[in-house]
């Protein structure tokens, strides 16, 4: 039986703030693992992302098992799924896709007018965001809010993106943008009625089939 059958996602609050420490620690061995950076976030942040109801934490009963919080950047035009961890004993489970799946949905929820961002260097997380309509983008495209750039200071390839004037790095820049996906939901529908004006309900011609002609009585002399 796989670890992640009991596990449960879901937005964190006041109730797992005793978690605070083991995800900052989780997080700090993942980044120096990696060779990337993560961005530093004090416990208080947390907390405060926690208390406000932009977090998603994982549980595999009471044990931690994964995290990620919520952020927002130009004054809310910019939201990014931030933090994004799971344990190493409950990987290659889909878990870190769930995670960021729930994150994604409060996201929407929160700001849906906002458009979403990630940076990322692993393959794994530019397939999730791939899979959740993000696209890959130049940094132009990406907020410029210098306290979000702050954060890619824990980064060892940080002296890459400051010699490019944060115009490019290692880390691929991705984007879900809502306008895209409304404007072709609303050409979806469009087609669908256009459809459904030109090709004739294959059931309704069969129903027609098969209800039977009235016999004439005849008529009596």
């Amino acid at each position: 039986m796989s670890e992640i059958t009991n596990i449960d996602i879901m937005v964190a609050n006041e109730e797992h703030l005793k978690y605070i420490d083991i995800i900052l620690e989780t997080i700090s061995v993942a980044a120096a693992k990696r060779g990337t950076g993560i961005a530093k976030r004090s416990p208080e942040y947390i907390k405060n992302k926690m208390l406000e109801g932009k977090a998603i934490i994982a549980l595999n009963g009471a044990e931690f098992a994964g995290f990620c919080y919520i952020e927002s950047w130009s004054d809310k035009q910019f939201v990014a799924n931030s933090g994004l961890i799971v344990v190493e004993k409950f990987r290659g489970h889909g878990l870190a896709k769930a995670i960021k799946k729930k994150s994604f949905d409060i996201s929407r929820e929160l700001y849906p007018s906002a458009k979403l961002f990630g940076l990322t260097t692993g393959l794994a997380v530019m397939k999730i965001n791939s899979e959740l309509g993000y696209r890959p983008v130049t940094f132009s495209e990406l907020t410029q809010d210098k306290e979000f750039w702050k954060g890619c200071e824990a980064c060892v390839n940080f002296d890459i993106l400051t010699r490019n004037s944060n115009k490019m790095c290692l880390c691929t820049g991705m984007l879900y943008d809502p306008a895209e996906h409304v404007s072709a939901s609303k050409k979806q529908t469009a087609w669908k009625k256009v459809f459904a004006q030109l090709i004739p309900n294959p059931m309704k011609n069969q129903v027609k089939k098969l209800v039977p002609k009235k016999e004439e009585t005849p008529k009596s002399h």
